[in-house]
């Protein structure tokens, strides 16, 4: 168990938050992410889980949440590195840009990366040309374009005749979604306390010199309709609305922290997985589906639906099951592995209703469990068969070689 120590005001703030725990989404629970407890030698203590991130505290204090895996070497650089190659498979992070290989991991915490990828983003945006449209413009000139508009001429311009009111188009970069980013760039250009940062927001800021800040972030967003004609705007799109929301991917509020920015990792291994094995099973002609909605648990009425992460239909119509979990077992027979006993009443159901043979439930590796690495652990039943495999998130190729050579 890693611990770090708090200072008594700050940890009170942070427990106070607890109290106050607020979300946007109804499914999250303040004790999925934090618990406060006591421990011998230690004391009271806040204990972190499920979820990966930072939080800022009003105190200026910041809270970064790594994942939970034993690395050998520098563990936090690679505890980032490791989670931000993850963080690629969600399709916030799909733009090619999001590149973790030009990032100091070692010298950011988690909110200064977030907002290097934004700025590397951003830049590849003004690298192939920022978008701009004609934009419909009514105005009392003295010259004459566009189109007259009567009513207001003579409403305006009876004394006036030098001057017409015309409605025309102008073709400028100032809309909606240019004016989101410069909005993104100048809050974060306060935030950062990385000076790269603040320098590359600075030479962004020139190529956005001619658009006026956003003065209304509802109003805005709501114009914004991504299409193939600005596809490029797309990620940028959701992480402006992040940053200028103080908004996270599941979102916590109180009046203890400044900004939070958090991940639940169960939803980020899911999707890395199914990621990664779409790359290994390419070659085969397999159906893969992720978080299927084809059963439920009983037929009349239809209630309580199934949805594993992952189903693959080979050509034989075989179907195979995989589940993914976030959860560090342990090397004891006794206690099950530490395997939650209502998970593995799930993928039964899961065997049972799709009429598969082969389930897999599919952790992350840790050293107590590296002896498991190839054969994994097996359960049988009525001729199911439960499997729980490991993915090893240093050596991922390896592990998945394992896994899908199980399936054949």
């Amino acid at each position: 168990m890693i611990v770090k120590t708090l200072p008594s005001d700050t940890f009170d703030n942070l427990k106070l938050f607890i109290e106050e725990f607020n979300t946007e989404m109804h499914e999250a629970d303040a004790l999925d992410f934090m618990r406060v407890g006591y421990k011998r030698n230690y004391g009271d203590v806040i204990t972190i889980r499920n979820y990966v991130g930072l939080i800022q505290m009003n105190d200026g204090t910041q809270i970064e949440v790594l994942p939970k895996l034993s690395f050998e070497g520098e563990y936090e650089t690679i505890a980032k590195q490791v989670f931000i190659k993850m963080l690629r498979s969600l399709k916030e992070f799909s733009g090619k840009v999001f590149n973790s290989a030009s990032l100091n991991v070692d010298r950011m915490n988690l909110y200064e990366i977030f907002i290097s990828m934004y700025i590397q983003e951003v830049r590849h945006l003004v690298k192939t040309g920022i978008k701009s449209f004609y934009e419909t413009k009514e105005d009392n000139l003295k010259v004459y374009k566009g189109k007259l508009k009567v009513k207001e001429q003579q409403r305006y311009n009876n004394v006036h005749k030098e001057r017409f009111f015309v409605a025309y188009d102008e073709y400028t970069t100032n809309r909606p979604e240019n004016r989101l980013i410069k909005s993104t760039l100048l809050k974060l250009q306060k935030l950062s306390n990385y000076i790269e940062n603040v320098k590359e927001i600075q030479n962004l800021l020139n190529s956005f010199e001619l658009i006026e800040p956003s003065t209304n972030f509802d109003s805005d967003f709501s114009k914004v309709t991504i299409n193939r004609g600005n596809k490029e705007y797309e990620t940028i799109m959701i992480w402006s609305k992040v940053f200028l929301y103080n908004r996270s991917f599941t979102t916590f509020s109180g009046s203890t922290t400044a900004r939070a920015l958090l991940f639940p990792m169960e939803k980020i291994f899911e999707s890395y997985v199914a990621s990664e094995l779409k790359k290994h099973l390419r070659d085969k002609d397999w159906s893969i589906s992720t978080q299927d909605k084809g059963f439920y648990l009983f037929d009349e009425p239809s209630k309580f639906s199934l949805r594993p992460d992952i189903v693959i239909t080979k050509e034989n119509d075989e179907t195979i099951i995989l589940d993914t979990k976030w959860k560090i077992l342990i090397d004891d027979e006794r206690k099950n592995y530490g395997v939650s006993q209502a998970d593995m009443y799930q993928m039964y159901a899961y065997a049972k209703k799709y009429e598969s043979k082969k389930v897999f439930v599919i952790y992350p590796l840790n050293p107590e469990m590296s002896k498991y690495a190839i054969d994994g652990i097996e359960f049988r039943s009525e001729g199911i068969s439960v499997q729980l495999l490991f993915i090893d998130l240093l050596n991922v190729d390896d592990s998945l070689k394992y896994i899908t050579d199980k399936m054949i």
